[in-house]
């Protein structure tokens, strides 16, 4: 009888325990395209949440209350880094796990913007055309030099991210290691398959002129081959002087057929005006995946949508 009392004593104590253990780890990524990352990782053993929501700048987001408790709660949480998610820094010290800046990874490729403006005339600057004086739309760093902190586009550095997340989920679910390290292999060899067929893909455009409102593709173009031929650098509420439009309408001009890019969900109001009498087609990339469903397939997604959105308009020329 006193066996018996004492493997009830010990099934009672340990019950709790597995349920405990049972439990998904919480992961939370500042953006959409590491929560794309993080649930391909997951996959069934978990669903990784996002802090920003589809449309925020993850560049000067306004945290809510309940945003900072998610922050420090978090088992896990990844973001960019400083050269990112400048309205993390503060709230992160508060955080009693660590937090993971991802451009610090051990084996990314990283790119810095140029030293030199090779944009032509959107980019001119003087003294009395505000709206030439205007930043990125995002309104961040793309000073000569600076870290371009939008890495996740290049499918390399996906895989390290994933590599990274595999590691740390294992450590804090030691019981689903294994699965993990699957889940991030397998999302290696996908994206080893996506990357053959965007590159047959592209090479039929990969000579055809396009522009952009944000400078934020040059991991991806990087990968496969493409160069924007502009910049249009404004922010979305202004509109530019009109010695800047002209200057921009020139360009197009004298580039004949091309696409402009935007990105969603705002299209600046600049674009029509641009390309009105000018065979010049508007479309959009989007960088963020906003909205993708966040499960194991998303970031391929992402990638493979980038790629349909650019063959499709230059194809269309």
């Amino acid at each position: 009888m006193r066996l018996l009392s004492a493997i009830s004593l010990i099934f009672v104590l340990f019950v709790p325990s597995l349920a405990v253990q049972a439990q998904p780890v919480e992961v939370l990524t500042s953006i959409k395209p590491l929560q794309l990352i993080a649930a391909a990782v997951q996959d069934d053993l978990g669903q990784p949440e996002v802090l920003l929501p589809p449309g925020a700048s993850p560049h000067h987001y306004a945290l809510r209350p309940s945003d900072v408790r998610r922050v420090r709660e978090a088992d896990l949480m990844y973001w960019i880094g400083p050269d990112m998610e400048t309205f993390l820094m503060r709230v992160l010290e508060g955080r009693s796990r660590p937090d993971v800046p991802v451009q610090n990874l051990s084996g990314l490729t990283l790119r810095h913007f140029a030293e030199s403006d090779d944009h032509g005339d959107e980019h001119e600057h003087d003294g009395h055309d505000h709206g030439s004086e205007l930043a990125a739309k995002h309104d961040h760093d793309h000073r000569p030099g600076s870290l371009d902190a939008h890495l996740w586009l290049l499918p390399a550095n996906a895989k390290i991210i994933a590599a990274k997340m595999a590691l740390d989920l294992a450590e804090l679910d030691p019981a689903n290691a294994e699965r993990y390290q699957a889940n991030a292999q397998a999302f290696n060899q996908r994206l080893d398959q996506l990357d053959q067929r965007i590159k047959a893909q592209i090479k039929s455009v990969s000579n055809k002129p396009y522009f952009v409102f944000h400078e934020a593709y040059d991991y991806f173009e990087s990968a496969y081959g493409l160069k924007h031929t502009g910049v249009f650098s404004v922010l979305a509420d202004v509109q530019p002087g009109a010695r800047h439009v002209a200057a921009m309408r020139e360009r197009l001009q004298q580039t004949g057929p091309a696409c402009i890019f935007s990105e969603p969900p705002l299209r600046p109001r600049l674009a029509q005006t641009l390309s009105e009498g000018l065979p010049v087609k508007l479309a959009e990339l989007d960088a963020m995946g906003g909205s993708l469903p966040a499960d194991s397939s998303g970031y391929e997604a992402l990638i493979e949508n980038l790629a349909n959105e650019l063959v499709g308009c230059l194809n269309s020329l």
